[in-house]
């Protein structure tokens, strides 16, 4: 089946923005995203129906089998899926998530207290963005609930510390994966005076949209600078009315689990723990054996640059999911009652696993459209060199928006910003790979199809849309406060300067959300 090249055509935006136009208006993310790659499926088959809806079987297909076996990558994420999802309805049942509740309740004093241990926890878990998300909102939940904190401000919250860690840490999946790729460019353009990890370390004070993001959480938290939609969710949860009863896409249903009275904080610690350690051991350990393979001595960067991601969070899932079941065989509970638990851990999981297949799917239509090639198209031409750092952000942002993936943006884009700069000017490299990784992660906090955003909203059990919603204005603001940094960067190419110039736009733009957010309150108390 031969299909149709749609190579720098401006048609291969028109799936992503059909699937992601009709998931704001309708706020149902499975027929909007079905309705793009139908749409996707036709244009590419010259409008056959017959040759679209096998292309669309081959294309499902491909999520589970690829290249004659299993997709281990797309199939390692589902069941870590299940798998956090069988153990949070057990810390559940072993009465570990209402111990620690009470635990918190009796030292945390307020919502603000209970918002900043979400935050905190979502900076030092940076292992990994799928991880982060899930095990940091288990834990988190409980608590911001008990305080009436809306499930959209804790997805907020797991998103906006997720990715922006995950992308400022050498020794995470997502740094292991950008380090091999700019190896690869800095070996294309003789780049010798530092190393990938050197290049790396370099970039983190450049990756403004990260930095911002991250301080923007605590902003937002410390101050209450709710403002837009996310201002009216938390008023609903501080009337009583939790995001968690809004409404539902069938992704988040309330866990159906009686608790056990005889539980302890550490029916919930030790799980969660040993899972944070056992997925780093594995991580570390996948690594090590592929550099053992190439005949390279043990390190731990190389080890996280050569790691199985999806088979260390499997593994590490896999033994954390033992030490909850033992928390519950330890208080003698019925076996019936545990099986159950299982089924229904599993079963919770089932409507982030459909979104994700979707995604997948929808995705690799985006890519037989060539949308990412289109998009890059745009900066080719006579641009100014003082102006690449801005447009790459912003560039990078829309085609991580389109196509719902962060670590799809980095393999095109770093090398063609790589490319611009070895034939501009080799000093700007660094900011416009700094503009990338930066517009990389704001198109994907912005895009309802991101699996990160989807998996942010299926840790804090709440509606996807509604925390795409929420979430949008403080990245926007951000997005703003990136951008002043990188055409500073530009024009100057001093970090210290551009550094400054963001920071003084980031107070700017904290102080105009704090006095809209009072405003809003002056006016609700007027009514």
């Amino acid at each position: 089946m031969n299909l149709v090249d749609f190579a720098l055509s401006p048609l291969s935006l028109l799936p992503p923005i059909v699937a992601l136009g009709l998931a704001i208006i309708s706020r149902r993310v499975l027929l909007s995203l079905g309705v793009g790659i139908i749409l996707g499926s036709l244009l590419l088959t010259d409008y056959s129906a017959g040759n679209a809806a096998v292309y669309i079987g081959t294309t499902v297909k491909s999520v589970f089998i690829e290249d004659g076996g299993i997709n281990s990558w797309n199939m390692s994420i589902v069941a870590f899926l299940v798998l956090l999802g069988m153990m949070t309805a057990l810390l559940t049942l072993s009465g570990g998530t209402s111990a620690f509740a009470d635990w918190a309740y009796q030292r945390i004093k307020s919502g603000k207290g209970a918002k900043l241990l979400a935050a905190f926890l979502g900076v030092f878990i940076f292992v990994d963005d799928y991880f982060n998300s899930l095990a940091v909102g288990s834990i988190s939940r409980p608590v911001t609930d008990r305080f009436n904190v809306s499930r959209a401000k804790l997805a907020y919250i797991l998103d906006s510390t997720a990715a922006p860690m995950c992308v400022l840490m050498p020794a995470s999946s997502w740094g292991a994966y950008i380090m091999t790729i700019i190896s690869g460019i800095l070996v294309a353009h003789g780049i010798s005076e530092y190393s990938a990890l050197g290049a790396y370390l370099r970039l983190v004070p450049m990756n403004y949209y990260a930095v911002f993001a991250l301080l923007m959480v605590f902003a937002v938290t410390w101050f209450n600078l709710d403002i837009g939609p996310m201002r009216d969710s938390e008023i609903n949860a501080a009337c009583g009315k939790s995001a968690k009863s809004g409404r539902d896409n069938g992704v988040h249903e309330e866990l159906d689990i009686t608790q056990s009275s005889k539980g302890k904080v550490s029916d919930l610690i030790l799980p969660i723990v040993t899972l944070i350690i056992a997925t780093i051991a594995f991580m570390l350990y996948t690594g090590g054996q592929a550099l053992a393979s190439d005949g390279v001595e043990f390190n731990v960067l190389g080890a996280f640059e050569n790691t199985d991601v999806g088979m260390s969070l499997v593994y590490g899932g896999l033994v954390g999911l033992v030490v909850s079941l033992l928390t519950v065989f330890k208080q003698g509970l019925p076996f019936s009652d545990i099986l159950n638990t299982l089924w229904i851990g599993a079963k919770s999981m089932s409507g982030a696993i459909l979104i994700l297949i979707f995604a997948w799917s929808i995705g690799s239509v985006i890519g037989d459209m060539k949308t990412g090639a289109y998009l890059s198209s745009l900066v080719q031409g006579n641009i100014n060199p003082q102006w690449l750092p801005v447009i790459l952000f912003l560039l990078s942002g829309a085609m991580a928006f389109a196509t719902g993936t962060s670590w799809g943006t980095f393999g095109i884009m770093l090398p063609i910003a790589g490319d611009m700069a070895g034939a501009t000017d080799l000093a700007l490299m660094l900011p416009m790979l700094g503009a990338v990784l930066a517009g990389s992660v704001f198109g994907d906090h912005c895009s309802p199809i991101s699996d990160t955003t989807i998996l942010s909203s299926t840790g804090a059990r709440c509606n996807h849309i509604d925390h795409v919603a929420t979430q949008l204005p403080y990245a926007l603001a951000v997005a703003l406060v990136s951008c002043v940094g990188f055409v500073v960067l530009g024009m100057t190419a001093s970090v210290m300067l551009s550094f400054a110039a963001s920071t003084a736009a980031f107070v700017c733009v904290c102080f105009v959300m704090s006095m809209m957010s009072k405003a809003d309150t002056a006016e609700l108390q007027e009514a």
